[in-house]
């Protein structure tokens, strides 16, 4: 008897910043066909649309969802597994401005590369998080800085890319003040006056790829960092440590690690969801352990950068470069 064929249910977002790879939507159908994935597309046409997407495909029974868009698109599709007691492996196609979680993942940012992944189908158990009634993939947090993701307008993060997240965050620097804080986890309590809080799950956070240099997609563990009060002037400092890596060390910055947090504030604090307006202060957030499987390269050689003379990503058709994926070239 010949096995069944697996269902995939890819949810893409048309309006995702990447426009020459969505032009190649019918090629990226094509190679997941002739893999072996029995593939069918939904479209998203708003706010929250992927997550009822999700939610369907797991109900009729897809073996795979495929969430083909930036870190917004992921967060609204594990928002529709996370509760599910079925919950099918998860490939991702980063086509998005900044793809934090693709590139925590080392999931390749060329198409083609990024869909042999998922055909490949080797997966790993990866953390989810847990606020109130949200989940979370990558990161959470609050303070002012951490509203610039969904500040910005999506036309302008189309236009030009992860510069639109600097030029709102120079915009918002001189009215940064801080928020008072009470946390409380299993380890410590704080009552601070703080910049900002990040609960991060991965060491990819707005573009600075060691921000969390110690964190574990799989440990249970979220590594939480905080900002405490400082002028201006340190803020600056702080943020150009974090670019090296170096900031944990700073007096201002309050790094731990812990399997649930509580979070509560006297102030109006708003909380980012890996990218999106996640509601407001006090929240609970819960590690929920390996409670997604995720299709990654099983080597381990594939990263979110393209190694020089890759002959597979030669043949990517908006190459300026031979070998050499754009990406890297902008990082050069």
């Amino acid at each position: 008897m010949t096995a069944r064929a697996k269902r995939a249910r890819l949810i893409y977002n048309p309006s995702s910043g990447r426009e020459e790879a969505k032009k190649r939507l019918p090629e990226i159908l094509q190679r997941l066909e002739r893999g072996g994935l029995e593939t069918s597309t939904h479209a998203t046409i708003g706010e929250g649309d992927a997550t009822l997407a999700a939610a369907d495909a797991i109900e009729r029974g897809f073996d795979i969802i495929i969430a083909a868009g930036g870190d917004g698109t992921l967060y609204e599709v594990i928002n529709g597994m996370a509760e599910k007691e079925f919950r099918p492996q998860l490939g991702i196609l980063p086509l998005g401005t900044t793809n934090d979680f693709a590139r925590a993942l080392n999931i390749p940012r060329s198409w083609d590369a990024a869909v042999d992944v998922i055909l490949a189908q080797h997966s790993q158990a990866i953390d989810l998080g847990k606020v109130n009634q949200r989940y979370f993939i990558n990161i959470a947090g609050g303070g002012s800085m951490t509203e610039l993701t969904y500040e910005v307008p999506s036309k302008l993060k189309t236009m030009i890319g992860q510069l639109a997240y600097y030029m709102k965050g120079i915009e918002k620097l001189p009215r940064l003040r801080p928020i008072e804080l009470y946390i409380q986890t299993a380890e410590i309590e704080l009552h601070e006056e703080v910049m900002l809080f990040l609960i991060s799950n991965s060491n990819s956070v707005g573009g600075f790829e060691r921000l969390a240099p110690d964190a574990s997609l799989s440990d249970g563990l979220f590594d939480v960092l905080i900002l405490r009060k400082c002028n201006l002037a340190e803020f600056i400092r702080v943020v150009t440590l974090a670019l090296r890596g170096e900031h944990l060390a700073d007096p201002n910055v309050i790094y731990l690690q812990t399997r649930q947090i509580q979070v509560t504030s006297p102030d109006y604090v708003q909380i980012n969801l890996d990218g999106e307006f996640g509601g407001t202060l006090p929240c609970v957030f819960t590690n929920l352990q390996q409670h997604l499987h995720i299709f990654v390269d099983e080597t381990g050689q594939s990263t979110y950068k393209a190694p020089p003379l890759n002959l597979h990503l030669m043949k990517l058709p908006w190459k300026n470069k031979a070998g050499v994926d754009e990406h890297e070239q902008e990082e050069q």
